[in-house]
C-alpha cells in the first residue's frame, strides 16, 4: 500500500455506527430512511473534503466529480444501503475504496485525461421498495419510471412520495440519456459474495459474469377465521399451502443444475397468533447459470403453489417483481484491468450489482475483494484490513491505467 492515502478501514469506521440493527444484528440501511440520509450526508462531506464536486441526479443517485463532467468519464463507486440485518462491507466497501483510490491519485499529482467520478447508487438491495438496483435501473431505463414511482414500501408510501419528501421531483425520474452519455466506463469494487477468491488464495479478482436473477411474490389467499372454533376439516388455510410450497422449493431447485431458489420473507395477514390467516405472501428469489433454467424453475414453483393451494381450498397467484438477465462483462475493460493488475482471476457471481444493470447501456467492469468465509447479506460478512487495502491498491492501479485512456 502506498503512503499517500488511507486504506478503506478508517473510512468504514467512520460510518460503523450508522444504521446498526439492534434486533437482527448487522445493519439496516434503506432508501431515504434516517440511516441512508446520514450516509448520504457523510458521502457528500467526505467527497467534498478531498476536492470533488458533488451533484445529485434526478433518480436519487449521488455523483462526486474530479474535473468537469463530460463524455468518456471513468466512474467508480457502489451503494451504501443494505439488506435488513446486512453486513458492513456489501456496498460501502466499494464507495470508501473509490474515495480512497481517487484521493491517492489526486495527492500523487496524477492528472487524468478523462473526467473521473465516484457514484453512490440508490436502493441497490431493494429492501424498501422490493426492486433491486432501483437507482441504476431508473438511470439506464431498465425500469419504467411510472412503474417505479408506483412502488410502495411496507408502510404504504409510494416511491414518488418518498422521493418528493427527500427533495426530488418524481416527474423527472427515469432514464437519463445526458448522464449516461458521460459514462465511458463504470468500474465497481465489491466484497466477494462467495468463496472463489479464498479458494484460489488471492485477495482480488475481476468479474466475468453475473447470473440472471429475479424476485417473485407468491400470494396465497384463503379464509380468515377463529383458531379455536374452526374445525380442521372446515378450514381454507393459506398458511398450510404456503408452508407446503416452501418445503418443496429447495428440492425443486436442487433438481436443476446450478439453480438457486430462496424464500427469505413471509408475511401473513392479519398476523394474529390465534387467527387463521386470510392471506400469506411469500417472496421468492431465484437464480441460475442459464436464464431459461431460472424461468423454468419459477414456473414449476408456481405450479406447485397452485396445487397446494387448491388442496386447501385456497388460491395462489405468482407475480414477477423484478428480473435481470445474465450479464457477461465485456472483454475489453476486463482484459485491460487484468493486464494492469497482473492477470488476476476472473470469476462469475450469483449476486446482482449495479454494474450488471448498467452493462446494458454503458461499458462496465467489476473488482472483487476476498471474503474469507463467503458469507454475505449477514452480520458475519467480512474482509480483512489487509485485503481491503489490497482492493484499494488494485482500484487505484486500475483507475490510473484506465484514466489515461480516452
Amino acid at each position: 500500500m502506498t503512503e499517500t492515502g488511507a486504506t478503506s478501514a478508517p473510512a468504514l469506521a467512520e460510518i460503523a455506527d450508522i444504521g446498526r440493527d439492534t434486533v437482527r444484528g448487522g445493519y439496516s440501511r434503506h432508501l431515504f430512511d434516517e440511516a441512508d440520509r446520514q450516509l448520504r450526508e457523510w458521502f457528500v462531506a467526505r467527497a467534498a473534503g478531498i476536492g470533488l464536486d458533488v451533484d445529485h441526479d434526478r433518480n436519487g443517485n449521488i455523483w462526486a466529480w474530479w474535473g468537469p463532467p463530460g463524455p468518456g468519464a471513468l466512474v467508480t463507486g457502489s451503494h451504501l444501503d443494505s439488506v435488513p440485518g446486512g453486513g458492513a462491507f456489501d456496498g460501502p466497501l466499494g464507495v470508501v475504496s473509490a474515495l480512497d483510490a481517487v484521493q491517492r491519485l489526486m495527492v500523487s499529482g496524477f492528472r487524468p485525461s478523462r473526467p473521473v467520478a465516484v457514484v453512490v447508487f440508490a436502493e441497490e438491495e431493494g429492501s424498501r421498495f422490493g426492486v433491486a438496483c432501483l437507482g441504476s435501473k431508473l438511470l439506464s431505463g431498465g425500469l419504467a419510471a411510472g412503474t417505479a414511482l408506483a412502488l410502495t414500501d411496507a408502510s404504504g408510501c409510494t416511491l414518488a412520495e418518498v422521493m418528493a419528501a427527500a427533495g426530488l421531483d418524481p416527474a423527472r425520474a427515469g432514464r437519463d440519456d445526458a448522464l449516461l452519455s458521460r459514462i465511458g466506463l463504470f468500474l465497481e469494487l465489491h466484497v466477494e459474495q462467495g468463496r472463489g477468491l479464498i479458494d484460489l488464495g488471492v485477495p482480488v479478482g475481476v468479474a466475468s459474469s453475473v447470473l440472471g436473477h429475479g424476485r417473485w411474490r407468491l400470494r396465497f389467499a384463503g379464509q380468515g377465521n377463529h383458531a379455536g372454533t374452526t374445525l380442521m376439516s372446515d378450514r381454507r388455510d393459506p398458511m398450510v399451502a404456503a408452508g407446503a410450497t416452501i418445503a418443496q422449493i429447495a428440492d425443486l431447485a436442487r433438481a436443476r443444475a446450478g439453480a438457486r431458489a430462496t424464500v427469505g420473507r413471509v408475511d401473513a395477514a392479519p398476523g394474529g397468533t390465534n387467527v387463521i390467516a386470510s392471506r400469506v405472501d411469500v417472496w421468492l428469489d431465484s437464480r441460475a447459470e442459464e436464464d431459461e433454467v431460472t424461468r423454468a424453475l419459477v414456473a414449476e414453483i408456481g405450479a406447485t403453489a397452485a396445487a397446494h393451494a387448491a388442496a386447501q381450498g385456497c388460491t395462489a397467484e405468482l407475480t414477477e417483481q423484478s428480473w435481470s438477465g445474465t450479464v457477461h462483462f465485456p472483454d475489453g475493460p476486463r482484459m485491460a484491468i487484468r493486464g494492469a493488475l497482473g492477470d488476476v482471476p476472473a470469476l462469475p457471481t450469483g449476486a446482482g450489482h449495479d454494474a450488471a444493470v448498467l452493462a446494458a447501456a454503458v461499458p462496465t467492469a467489476m473488482l472483487y475483494v476476498r471474503n474469507p468465509t463467503g458469507i454475505s447479506h449477514a452480520p458475519e460478512e467480512f474482509a480483512s484490513a489487509e485485503d481491503c487495502a489490497a482492493g484499494v491498491d488494485a482500484l487505484e492501479t486500475a483507475l490510473r491505467s484506465l484514466a489515461g485512456r480516452s
